[in-house]
């Protein structure tokens, strides 16, 4: 499919690592943010939003088809708002389309949209993928057939999908920005980090992300790639379920901050591609709050922050007890990640210089997805989210979003910041919005519902045979349809050198 304007990146969890021959999103990624305004249509040919924000109006293309041939409409997209606000509808993101009071489609290229209240994320929260009505007015959306041979408006046809293994794409010769340079897209799914690289070295990939002992070690095998590096809208984090007895005191949370060397996460895991995390806004964006101290690693203030706390090792045993339970824990992650593996390790060493006993548990990622993340059945998670250009978080953070399916998994609650959040999105303007989003940063760092670890940098490389990628603020990938392999190489299958 193709979005009403550009995909944005949304807070979403961080998936196994994956790689493509020839890799870019089946949605088209967020066009070049040249400022933190510059939001740019895809479906959406213009638009015009009042004074007060709370009206949009969207002019749709006239020339764009589904990949069955049926023309897309504004019907389309009214349909896909009211599957989102649907209550038979599983999705995390219902909240930003809740506040809409009226939406119609008066004409086949004309959308408008009225909110109840200001929503300054609105214009964004638009930029989603929109399915297409003649294949989903009937069924069950979230099992339809649909969702594993999706029909869209994109540059690229769906052609097949091998579970665990890849995702074909053919280009779309209709597409409305004129037809793609490659003929052909294989996203290869190869969970393991190892293994993906391996593939690389043998020439059989054209992009992926290495990891950073892969990306600063391998300097010679690179020449043959062109290697890009940027700061990401993400952070990794440990987050606490906080409904379990051990994590309710605040001072426990505060005491596992200081106990957690980032430092040695950031020179010994991504060998120095980051920088520590201080809460949950990346530096690179203007809600970051720079006077946010981070908690320095100081092993013996977390020994007295736990004791304060009514832990101590009676038994001499290296363990802390509190009325007869010791203080230990499992943290889980997702498989076939060696970053977190040796977060998770680095972790596991520091707590347990403070008393604190940790389990590690690698899951595979649906498992660790559907039978522990959104079924609550964890202790302590290690994670990462992509953040959004916008700092709206209202669906990680409000006390309302703990529900099924939704991403406050963590059942992090506190009046003020739900007050904040609320604020921020009715507020417009940059300025005005800074410093709420500045005192939502300090105040969720405080109540350290999250050890906030470390915001990576990415490290994506590209073969240097394909050509005109083009880095922009939101990354790579935003051009792909102009990417193209030069006539020598288009009949190799191999990127060898």
């Amino acid at each position: 499919g193709e979005t009403l304007l550009p995909e944005m990146i949304r807070p979403e969890f961080i998936a196994p690592a994956m790689t493509a021959k020839t890799k870019s999103s089946v949605l088209r990624d967020l066009a070049a943010l040249a400022d933190r305004t510059g939001l740019v249509g895809d479906l959406a040919e213009s638009w015009e939003v009042s004074a007060d924000g709370k009206n949009i109006i969207f002019h749709l293309r006239k020339n764009v088809k589904w990949h069955d041939g049926r023309p897309f409409s504004s019907d389309d997209v009214l349909f896909t708002y009211q599957q989102l606000i649907s209550s038979a509808t599983r999705t995390p993101f219902s909240s930003d389309f809740l506040l809409v009071d009226k939406a119609e489609a008066p004409d086949p290229h004309t959308f408008r949209v009225a909110y109840r209240e200001p929503f300054s994320p609105a214009l964004e929260s638009w930029g989603m993928g929109i399915i297409p009505k003649h294949i989903y007015e009937t069924g069950d959306i979230n099992n339809h057939p649909a969702n594993r041979r999706p029909i869209g408006t994109g540059p690229y046809i769906f052609k097949e999908w091998k579970t665990d293994q890849r995702i074909v794409l053919e280009a779309n010769p209709d597409y409305f920005e004129g037809r793609p340079h490659l003929d052909k897209y294989i996203y290869s799914i190869i969970p393991d980090q190892s293994v993906q690289f391996l593939e690389l070295r043998q020439g059989t990939l054209s992009q992926m992300s290495p990891t950073p002992d892969q990306y600063n070690g391998y300097k010679e095998f690179f020449t043959h790639y062109n290697k890009f590096r940027y700061p990401a809208f993400r952070y990794d984090y440990v987050g606490f379920n906080l409904k379990n007895p051990l994590f309710e005191d605040k001072r426990v949370r505060q005491a596992l901050s200081h106990a957690i060397d980032k430092k040695a996460i950031v020179d010994g895991v991504y060998l120095g591609l980051g920088r520590p995390a201080t809460g949950p806004f990346p530096a690179a964006s203007w809600a970051y709050n720079p006077d946010v101290k981070d908690f320095e690693y100081n092993p013996e203030k977390a020994r007295a922050l736990l004791e304060s706390a009514g832990w101590s090792d009676d038994d001499g045993d290296g363990i802390l007890e509190k009325d007869g339970r010791e203080f230990k824990f499992t943290l889980i992650t997702n498989t076939a990640n060696k970053v977190r593996e040796m977060i998770a390790q680095i972790i596991q060493e520091n707590l347990k210089r403070v008393g604190i006993k940790v389990e590690i548990r690698l899951l595979e990622w649906t498992v660790f997805i559907h039978q522990y993340i959104d079924a609550r059945v964890f202790e302590a998670v290690l994670l990462g989210w992509n953040t959004a250009r916008d700092p709206d978080a209202y669906s990680i953070w409000h006390s309302k979003e703990t529900g099924p399916n939704q991403y406050n998994f963590v059942s992090y609650s506190n009046p003020e910041v739900d007050r904040l959040l609320i604020l921020g999105r009715q507020t417009f303007g940059e300025e005005k919005r800074k410093p709420i989003y500045q005192k939502i940063h300090a105040l969720i760092a405080d109540d350290v519902p999250y050890i906030f670890l470390v915001t990576p940098e990415r490290t994506p490389v590209v073969h240097k045979k394909i050509q005109n990628v083009e880095l922009a603020p939101a990354g790579i990938g935003w051009n792909f349809i102009h990417w193209y392999i030069p006539k020598r190489w288009q009949n190799r299958y191999s990127f060898a050198p």
